[in-house]
């Protein structure tokens, strides 16, 4: 373990959360060091050749948390001496390490020289850029699911070369990047880097986590091999941990795991020192060193199969190995996009795992197993390091911190006792915080659609063929105590009602109805059949659970925001929604729903992929350029109605009018990958959707 040699900078610089009373800079390294700031306004002068920069007086505050011996997090809180930061101005800044007699800054540690690949500049820029917006247009990026092997091209790399193009023009620059999910795909991780994450993980934490005592069958043969073979933890997943994942053969369970795949994710740093450790095997080098886990054995009774699961294997291996070198080749332009952009991030399923907390069943399937608990523990360590700390690091209290910082320390040090390891899970899976409201231009809430979830026990009637049956309701995606806290948060954050507001949900609010209604009518009656169809399909449509849909509508019209934006993610497709919901007492809230998914996950192939496609081509022509009305009534049951029957003397709790917004070439779904860009001004809004990373960039 101890022969690896990180680098100083593991992750990093990414701006974190900015307003004019604070910045945050997040900072993974390899080794303790105080962290300093400095921020520069920078007047722009005919252009880049004749800029001014002005060193503002600050104060920085560290917050560093060791994850691990070789892994520190660490947030630099940068706050003004004597005024408020400067806004819609550009700014630029500068990091200083200092340990004992050894000093650094963002310039001797290369990422300062321009032209080079480790650059995080723009231009002939001195430092990393950003601004913080307050009035006139504002330009923020959006997007999901970003897996490292996913079909297609890395489009969050679009982001960057929008930045180099804008960089100077504050009007154009976008000034806030939202991340909505699946930053990360803890449950389907490629094969050519299981091995070596495992490896890198391992070496950060300083320890090999004793999993063998969360669950004693992975100290016995043959869990104790399969455990730490490529393929090997399908199994494992399914049976000790409950969960639904058809990809997690190479599930991440480990808290360095989950840290080096976040690295990965992020940074060429690592990905550079594994290659100079030589630590990614070709197939037939991990099969010649017995790194790979057959089903079938290769014995003479099983040959055949052998065979046959091995070209398998290695054909999905060796596409996934040019999958990751694509992706890693992105990596130098998000490393500078995010040292540019200020960023806020919220976790969805694939975070964690997939179909995390889909039902009510699942998560006490889950709950009651030892490993199923501690694997989303460790996730959501991860998550609160690498995305959660950065978004409002207030929202972490001091007992948050000292239980983390408490079992991180007893967990590199080799010896977790019953008791921490309880009180850590416990913390985590009773923490009711993950929600938050950024300070963007307009103010941006974001939900937690996922330990905030509400389970409806109320019977749904479900009718396929001739059978007819009772089945569960699909669940609140927010409970009447998660909108409780979600609005005392928005209420104290200094937003103001008849606002414009923007409310962020991974899953969308309004989805695109001919799917969801394919799913509706001719998947989910399968599963009075015994079809496990939420955690086969990802059925998460809101308006499914019309109690749980009038709920989120009637607690945004509470807030009575002059217009809501909802952005979303997760669905693997584009698309517009734009939509006026009138109440029974008179009132009216003005929707626009963007969806953007994936950044690098096309998914719409396979079987039920051609379905879908059928579906879409066959009905978005029903729904292309026209109105669609629906109506909820008291008992909340959503019906779509003619428009002549809209305001009838009929009971209703509301009912709306909504139309989907065609993107390109007249289409009003977009399943290629693709990256948000939405531009809000007093005058208008303005949806685009970026699909190509431009010619000539990084």
């Amino acid at each position: 373990m101890n022969l690896f040699e990180f680098p100083l900078i593991l992750s990093g610089p990414m701006v974190r959360r900015v307003e004019p009373t604070q910045i945050y800079i997040w900072i993974a390294t390899s080794k303790r060091y105080e962290i300093a700031a400095d921020l520069y306004r920078m007047d722009l002068h005919n252009g880049d050749q004749n800029v001014q920069y002005q060193l503002l007086e600050t104060g920085s505050e560290l917050k560093a948390v060791k994850v691990g011996k070789r892994l520190y997090v660490n947030l630099i809180k940068v706050t003004p001496v004597n005024d408020l930061f400067p806004t819609n101005t550009m700014l630029g800044y500068n990091l200083h390490f200092t340990r004992n007699s050894d000093h650094h800054d963002l310039e001797t540690l290369q990422l300062l020289t321009p032209g080079t690949p480790h650059s995080i500049l723009y231009g002939t820029l001195k430092y990393p850029t950003f601004q913080i917006k307050n009035g006139g247009k504002s330009n923020i990026l959006y997007g999901s699911c970003r897996k490292p092997h996913g079909d297609g091209e890395d489009t969050l790399a679009i982001a960057d070369s929008i930045l180099e193009k804008e960089h100077f023009n504050l009007e154009n620059r976008p000034d806030a990047l939202f991340l909505m999910g699946d930053q990360i795909y803890a449950d389907d991780v490629a094969d050519p880097i299981i091995a070596s994450l495992s490896t890198l993980g391992d070496t950060l934490i300083g320890q090999t986590e004793p999993l063998h005592q969360i669950d004693s069958r992975l100290d016995q043969e043959p869990f104790r091999t399969t455990l730490n073979q490529i393929n090997g933890r399908q199994y494992i997943m399914e049976n000790f941990c409950q969960f639904t994942s058809s990809q997690a053969h190479n599930h991440l369970i480990k808290l360095g795991e989950f840290a080096a795949m976040y690295l990965l994710s992020w940074s060429p740093a690592l990905w550079e020192e594994a290659q100079r450790k030589n630590l990614f095997r070709s197939f037939e080098e991990a099969k010649t060193d017995n790194l790979i886990h057959f089903v079938f054995p290769n014995e003479d009774v099983h040959s055949k199969n052998h065979r046959s699961e091995q070209k398998q294997l290695k054909m999905r291996y060796q596409e996934q190995e040019e999958s990751l070198i694509d992706f890693q080749q992105s990596l130098y332009s998000i490393r500078r996009l995010l040292a540019n952009i200020p960023t806020y991030m919220i976790f969805d399923d694939h975070d964690i795992t997939d179909d995390w907390n889909i039902s009510e069943n699942w998560k006490i399937n889950v709950s009651t197993t030892p490993l199923g608990r501690h694997v989303i523990a460790n996730g959501l360590t991860a998550y609160w390091a690498f995305q959660g700390w950065g978004n409002e690091p207030d929202a972490f209290e001091e007992d948050f911190l000292a239980i983390m910082k408490s079992y991180l320390k007893k967990l590199r040090n080799g010896y977790v006792t019953y008791s921490r390891h309880e009180k850590w899970v416990n913390k985590l899976w009773r923490f009711d915080s993950w929600h938050f409201v950024a300070p963007t231009h307009p103010m941006s809430v974001f939900l937690d659609t996922r330990t905030q979830r509400e389970y409806d026990s109320e019977p749904k009637a479900v009718k396929i063929g001739q059978i007819i049956q009772e089945t569960s309701n699909p669940p609140q995606l927010v409970s009447n105590s998660g909108w409780s806290l979600v609005t005392n948060k928005l209420l104290t954050s200094g937003w103001k009602s008849q606002t414009s507001l923007i409310v962020v949900s991974a899953t969308p609010v309004y989805g695109m109805g001919l799917i969801e209604s394919f799913l509706h009518d001719y998947v989910y009656p399968f599963k009075i059949l015994g079809v496990e169809v939420q955690t086969s399909f990802d059925f998460e449509a809101w308006k499914y659970n019309g109690k749980g849909f009038t709920e989120l509508l009637q607690q945004v019209a509470a807030w009575n925001p002059s217009m809501c934006i909802f952005l979303s993610g997760d669905v693997h497709y584009a698309s517009a929604v734009k939509a006026t919901v009138t109440f029974a007492d008179g009132r009216e809230l003005p929707i626009e729903q963007y969806t953007s998914s994936p950044f690098k996950n096309m998914s719409f192939s396979g079987v039920w992929g051609s379905m879908m496609k059928t579906v879409i081509t066959v009905n978005s022509l029903k729904r292309k350029n026209k109105d669609i009305h629906r109506i909820c009534d008291p008992a909340y049951q959503i019906t779509h109605v003619e428009a002549e029957e809209m305001g009838q003397e009929t009971p209703f709790l509301w009912q709306d009018q909504l139309r989907y917004q065609t993107l390109e070439k007249g289409s009003i779904i977009e399943t290629n990958n693709n990256l948000g860009l939405l531009s809000i001004s007093a005058e208008q809004t303005i949806n685009t959707l970026l699909k190509k990373v431009e010619e000539g960039s990084r």
